[in-house]
């Protein structure tokens, strides 16, 4: 990614995130939010913390799951837990979350995995990950129709909107794994389009590193296949993992010493806004997040308390989770990267 896209990016997620927040706090009293915010009990926001941190690392230990099983070549989970650190940072700064995947794919490349193995194993984790999202949606349609609509009032086209554009997503991206005869006709038209623009010049070799690159990938989805308990287990993963940043606002109505709501509603409710936003372009989502999460929860948060509990809750679940993304990347991109180059240089030409 260029330097220029980069700040452009980064402006435009600022430039949002400045809107949002001045729409927010527009003629209200910040000192009683301040105030309200601070009653916040520490005996809930340390769990609430820790749940937002497992949410990252699931899909860290989901990586290093289908990684590690792929080949011989072992990750540590560390380094894999890494991986989904630097794509939340990415996927958060970037509309529609389009960013992070490629450059888990880069830092995976770099560290000896196979393009092909790594591909495949971030989207199946993607296509879990919307797939139960689409589960989750469609259960809360059937089961708890009535008062969802009534709940999110004009918001709920929305909802509908969010669970259809997730639905698009799966058929997309299992249409993708499951032909990857569709990769090679796409990276073929790029191919030939960049050499019509005097970007590329024809090359044999390249056509037989894509050649080899969907070989590979024909190999990986096939193991996949053939390992249907492992697919099962990173399901199982991705449910717990969703639930838990829906659990956490629960943590947070209990933290204010809230009542008269039961877990279930509070933690439909935002399950409810999370499928709504998650496919809008902008990044983080944010803006319409804030905006839903106030009219949503009016009536079950007091409402000396409702601004605070969603500064509270958005705060741990994005904007903390956003910084602590941030600090591995600047890690990764000034130590990590620096220490490998000087390795690289004091290694002896053989």
């Amino acid at each position: 990614m260029s330097g220029k896209k980069k700040i452009l990016q980064v402006g435009f997620f600022l430039a949002v995130m400045v809107l949002t927040f001045y729409t927010l706090f527009s003629g209200r009293d910040l000192g009683k939010i301040a105030r309200a915010a601070g009653k916040m009990s520490p005996a809930y926001l340390i769990p609430a913390v820790l749940l937002a941190i497992f949410f990252v690392c699931a899909e860290g230990c989901m990586i290093w799951f289908l990684l590690n099983a792929m080949r011989e070549k072992k990750n540590s989970i560390f380094r894999c837990i890494q991986y989904s650190f630097i794509g939340f940072f990415y996927s958060g700064i970037t509309p529609s979350a389009t960013g992070g995947q490629p450059v888990q794919l880069y830092y995976m490349n770099k560290d000896g995995n196979r393009v092909s193995d790594s591909t495949v194993v971030l989207m199946t984790v993607a296509v879990v990950y919307k797939f139960v999202l689409v589960v989750m949606g469609f259960g809360i349609l059937a089961f708890w129709y009535g008062p969802l609509r009534r709940e999110l009032n004009h918001y709920f086209p929305l909802f509908l909107l969010g669970l259809m554009l997730n639905v698009i997503l799966v058929i997309l991206i299992l249409g993708v794994m499951l032909f990857p005869g569709i990769i090679r006709k796409t990276a073929l038209f790029f191919e030939k389009l960049f050499i019509r623009m005097k970007i590329w010049k024809p090359s044999d070799a390249r056509q037989e590193k894509i050649n080899g690159f969907i070989g590979s990938y024909r190999q990986a989805v096939t193991w996949l296949g053939s390992h249907k308990g492992r697919l099962a287990g990173v399901v199982v993963m991705t449910f717990l993992q969703r639930c838990s940043v829906f659990v956490l606002t629960y943590m947070v109505y209990l933290g204010f010493g809230q009542t008269g709501s039961s877990a279930v509603k509070v933690i439909l409710l935002q399950a409810s806004v999370y499928i709504a936003v998650d496919m809008l372009p902008l990044p983080g989502a944010q803006g319409i997040t804030e905006l839903m999460y106030q009219a949503v929860f009016a009536n079950v948060f007091a409402g000396a308390y409702l601004i605070p509990s969603m500064l509270v809750s958005r705060g741990i679940n994005f904007y903390f989770l956003l910084i602590v993304s941030l600090a591995v990347v600047l890690v990764n991109r000034f130590v990590f990267d620096r220490r490998r180059g000087g390795e690289r240089r004091q290694t002896p030409a053989g």
